[in-house]
């Protein structure tokens, strides 16, 4: 089948989230790079958003899942026998987890995550309601969607959730609306889709002493910041803060689909009893993925990709402020998770539309839309990191 015929049947059968998708005809990926049927290379610079942390198709990976694959598949519903991958990732999420966050739930996905995350601190707690941020975002599930204040993308689903509030992201102010009825406080520690927002320094350690004041389990939402990705392991480190649940995705699965929340052991078992089977799933925690995910993993500490990340971040911030003027009015981020932005949504679209004719791929964040978030894979080499900065600076003088 032609490209032709491959982009006109992508439009014909498969759902279109969008009237503008990016329509490019991949043929293969590796590293930090994709290429088109007619071998254009485009240099992405969101990691197949926040996939790809350990690159496209890494080696590692792949010789993981080739092997895996030879052995076997899905074999049976999540929790009844023993996967040597499974128990393998979960091992080493463990060891990197922040305080005795040591038993992990494996998902497909993040949404998938924040929904048992979700279910597991109103059991433990014995309540209801839910505290979420501002500008926050958790995944299109209709409890993860409740989560989110947006009404652009609430409105056609109501009602949602009930007993949700929210709160003013990074307001030590408002915390103490978080009392005795509550039973998980859900946050992004930088938020992604709402435009690379930091909080400020004092946020989460006030938040970390108001949760264990009214004894409410704080939920860090990592699907787009953990493992690695902003310079340390998890994002909530850089405030040396422990949640009681982590909730993880995107990179997790190496490229393939995988989720997972982890907590203690304490806060875990009640998933267990009354009634048993109190959270299942078929598909969670593949094989497959797991094998993917382990190899990664494994990857990601041997390289020492956090600190990467963290080093090249500082970099990348340090060249793109000096491109701040009339049209882009602020760079953000901690590691390789950076935000720009732009004066209107005009010059946003613009600039992505320039960048990406100049074969980088990149976009702006779903609930800001002057915002561009930048999330190339940890492993970029140093010749394609400053290709993508000068690409994005020719952008920039574009406009």
């Amino acid at each position: 089948m032609s490209a032709d015929e491959l982009a006109r049947d992508f439009r014909r059968y498969v759902c279109q989230t969008s009237p503008t998708p990016l329509g490019i005809v991949v043929a293969r990926a590796s590293g930090a790079s994709l290429w088109d049927a007619d071998g254009r290379e485009y240099l992405d610079l969101l990691s197949g958003m926040g996939v790809a942390n350990v690159g496209h198709a890494n080696p590692a990976v792949m010789a993981a899942i080739a092997a895996q694959a030879a052995r076997y598949l899905h074999v049976m519903v999540y929790g009844e026998l023993v996967q040597q991958p499974q128990v393998e990732l979960a091992r080493q999420l463990a060891a990197l987890a922040p305080g005795d966050l040591s038993v992990t739930y494996f998902t497909n996905s993040g949404a998938e995550a924040i929904e048992g995350a979700l279910k597991l601190a109103r059991k433990y707690t014995g309540r209801t309601r839910s505290i979420a941020f501002s500008g926050g975002y958790h995944g299109d599930t209709m409890g993860a969607l409740s989560l989110c204040d947006n009404a652009v993308y609430r409105r056609p689903f109501e009602p949602l959730l009930g007993d949700v509030d929210f709160l003013p992201f990074g307001s030590v102010a408002d915390l103490p609306r978080i009392d005795e009825s509550v039973a998980g406080v859900v946050i992004e520690p930088i938020q992604g889709e709402g435009g690379v927002q930091i909080p400020p320094e004092d946020f989460l350690p006030a938040l970390r002493e108001r949760c264990d004041a009214v004894r409410a389990l704080l939920i860090c939402d990592e699907v787009m910041t953990g493992l690695g990705r902003t310079g340390a392991w998890f994002a909530c480190q850089h405030w040396d803060v422990r949640p009681d649940v982590l909730v993880l995705a995107k990179a997790l699965g190496g490229g393939l689909p995988l989720g997972a929340f982890v907590a203690s052991a304490d806060v875990m078992q009640t998933l267990s009893h009354d009634p048993a089977l109190a959270h299942v799933t078929t598909f969670g925690g593949h094989p497959l993925s797991c094998a993917a995910g382990s190899a990664a993993l494994d990857f990601a500490v041997r390289e020492g990709l956090p600190h990467r990340a963290a080093a090249l971040g500082e970099r990348w911030r340090e060249q793109l402020s000096s491109h701040i003027g009339p049209a882009l009015r602020a760079v953000r981020g901690r590691g390789l998770l950076i935000g720009l932005e732009f004066a209107t949504p005009e010059m946003t679209q613009s600039f992505c539309s320039a960048a990406l004719a100049r074969g980088v791929i990149l976009n702006w964040t779903l609930h800001r839309d002057t915002v561009v978030r930048l999330a190339p894979p940890l492993v970029i080499s140093d010749a394609d990191s400053e290709r993508g900065l000068s690409v994005i600076a020719e952008s920039i003088h574009t406009l």
